[in-house]
């Protein structure tokens, strides 16, 4: 996982850099939306391991992803962990997209369409992680039960 997202990350720099060079034209408008896109998929990346390190860094249990191609980077195993361990797990990806958004803040040019294409693309991605999983955060911190299920399952599904 860690070598397909430092790709991910490296090709995003690339494709960003020759948008930068781009001029006008149908050619650059299709690299400006494929550089606003990757730009956007790797702050999801960069969402992911921050819930991971946040994670392990509290002593949580995660297991790895059952295939390169999953969308979510691990699961995390509510059965061997606690409720400051999802807390710390939970924090860690909110932590790591704040800092993606301040690196495309100052990374990306909002007047071109790969900018524009990133900033809609982030919003949208904000806006499903406001409403999918601040709810489970803060009812989990109020003293609600801990999730169960899907990315917060044992092992797995292979």
């Amino acid at each position: 996982m860690l070598l397909r997202d430092l790709g991910i990350a490296a090709l995003t720099a690339v494709v960003l850099v020759l948008d930068a060079r781009a001029s006008d034209g149908l050619a650059a408008q299709g690299l400006g939306v494929l550089a606003g896109t990757l730009a956007a998929l790797t702050a999801f990346v960069v969402h992911e391991w921050g819930h991971l390190a946040g994670a392990l860094g509290s002593g949580g249990t995660a297991h790895p992803a059952p295939s390169l191609a999953s969308f979510f980077l691990f699961h995390f195993d509510v059965e061997k962990s606690d409720r400051r361990q999802f807390l710390m797990m939970s924090y860690g990806g909110y932590l790591a997209t704040v800092l993606a958004v301040l690196l495309l803040a100052l990374w990306i040019d909002p007047t071109r369409l790969s900018g524009q294409t990133c900033l809609v693309l982030s919003v949208v991605g904000i806006g499903v992680t406001l409403a999918l999983e601040i709810p489970t955060t803060v009812r989990v911190a109020r003293g609600g039960p801990l999730p169960q299920g899907g990315v917060y399952a044992g092992t797995p599904p292979a």
